[in-house]
């Protein structure tokens, strides 16, 4: 059973199997938002993402950046991912046709705790390069 289809840019479709979601600044106990913080959150996602899932590749979507109007305060300008962070596991058919099917595990931020299905998937979610960075594999 599958938690969502997406069609991909290129016309591939794929099905999210697997996903974990979580507050992207949840235990964030001191400080505020910033660039320094911010990249640390972003390689803990994908290293999570890798540890998780370490038979299968892993591609990180590059998060968006707001900046809202707030004074910088002693680690610069605050600087706000989306409040979702996500690792997903999707699968397609394969990229050879000898094998079985294909896939790859995604790490991305999203504003909304939703499964990310059909046309409503983010943009950066659907533009995915499925097939240079899937991994085909045998049942």
């Amino acid at each position: 059973m599958s938690l969502g289809h997406i069609v991909l840019s290129s016309g591939r479709s794929i099905r999210l199997t697997e996903l974990r979601m979580s507050s992207t600044y949840g235990g964030m106990l001191e400080g505020y938002p910033c660039k320094r913080i911010n990249d640390r959150r972003v390689s803990w996602l994908q290293r999570q993402a890798e540890r998780a899932f370490s038979s299968t590749p892993v591609h990180l979507v590059p998060p968006s950046r707001e900046y809202p109007d707030e004074p910088a305060g002693a680690f610069g300008p605050v600087e706000v991912l989306p409040s979702v962070s996500c690792v997903g596991f999707f699968d397609s058919a394969a990229l050879d046709p000898a094998m079985d099917g294909s896939a790859l595990v995604v790490a991305w931020f999203q504003p909304v705790p939703e499964v990310p299905a059909g046309e409503d998937a983010d943009l950066a979610l659907r533009g995915i390069r499925w097939e240079e960075l899937a991994q085909d594999y045998e049942l």
